[in-house]
């Protein structure tokens, strides 16, 4: 009777044993059994689920769209469409747990608005990016003090591939620069693409004195019809669209050569339009030719070169001793 009772009075060897299988179980019911978990739980996987589906959608986007720009506006929309509902579902979510909160956090409002006022400045000017004009993803902009063409916009930045710095021509330097969207609100936003793809250039040459001016001109005009007259036919009808639409010159859009007289040579002006994106490679055609057509004037037309006249100098004393 004694041994019996000795039996029932001891101690459950599984409740002192912590890796127990059944101690396990019931602390993870324990657990579940707090509602505030459960809900915890189930907001995480339904925001797994949402990203897995966005990842999808994304991944299908790359596989079935071929065009760049088409696919690449379609992943921002979807990934965008993602994070709103994500962040719906969160607001819906804890609305009712911020009740007790409301006094708090109107307290420090003041404060959480003072630390992150470049973070909300950033995405009012992503808002600015997404409902107006000042650039959108492949112009060619310059904002501050980077000029490049725009390869992204995001919620906080732009990203930017640079051209300039060390490199001549507006070209590509390699470096990729992340600008915050707050800059359209501080500082000017030069787009070189956005409602005329064009940019007006200028080429400068130098010509002798006693050479045929009338000859140089035609070269000059000859050569850049040649070269850079389709651009000036497109652009003169993306020109009127301008004038019809802003307040703004009638300005002449075929190129133009213009002379002016100088100390040391007579210089020819070129104006014409270019593609933005081609400057560098359309001054190269049109030296190129410009040059070739030179020699073959015959001497007709002699470019210049900068030249110096000694106008006087001081007397100079030369003593020359014979040695003995």
């Amino acid at each position: 009777m004694q041994s019996v009772l000795h039996l029932l009075s001891a101690p459950d060897p599984a409740a002192q044993n912590p890796l127990d299988p059944r101690t396990t179980v019931d602390l993870i019911g324990g657990l579940w059994s707090d509602p505030f978990l459960r809900h915890l739980v189930g907001v995480v996987i339904a925001l797994i689920l949402l990203g897995i589906v966005i990842t999808l959608l994304r991944a299908a986007a790359r596989r079935v769209i071929k065009d760049v720009d088409a696919r690449y506006r379609t992943q921002k929309a979807i990934l965008f469409f993602g994070y709103l509902v994500a962040l719906l579902y969160l607001l819906a979510e804890v609305s009712g747990r911020l009740s007790g909160l409301t006094v708090a956090l109107g307290a420090a409002s003041a404060g959480i608005a003072f630390a992150l006022q470049e973070v909300i400045v950033s995405i009012a000017g992503w808002l600015a990016l997404s409902i107006g004009s000042f650039y959108k993803v492949g112009d060619r902009i310059q904002l501050g003090g980077i000029r490049g063409d725009v390869i992204d916009i995001g919620v906080l930045r732009t990203t930017v591939m640079e051209c300039g710095g060390w490199v001549e021509g507006d070209l590509y330097n390699g470096r990729i620069v992340r600008l915050a969207n707050s800059y359209v609100f501080k500082e000017p936003v030069f787009n070189y693409s956005a409602d005329f793809a064009f940019l007006w250039d200028e080429l400068r040459l130098p010509v002798k004195y006693g050479s045929d001016y009338a000859e140089a001109r035609r070269i000059l005009a000859s050569v850049a019809d040649e070269v850079v007259g389709d651009y000036a036919r497109s652009a003169e009808a993306t020109w009127k669209h301008m004038v019809r639409t802003y307040r703004i010159e009638d300005a002449r859009v075929q190129p133009m050569v213009t002379l002016v007289a100088n100390d040391n040579w007579v210089e020819l002006t070129l104006r014409y339009v270019v593609d933005f994106k081609l400057r560098r490679t359309t001054k190269d055609a049109l030296f190129t030719r410009i040059l070739a057509a030179i020699e073959a004037s015959g001497g007709r037309v002699q470019l210049a070169s900068a030249t110096f006249e000694v106008v006087g100098a001081p007397p100079l004393a030369v003593h020359v001793e014979k040695s003995p």
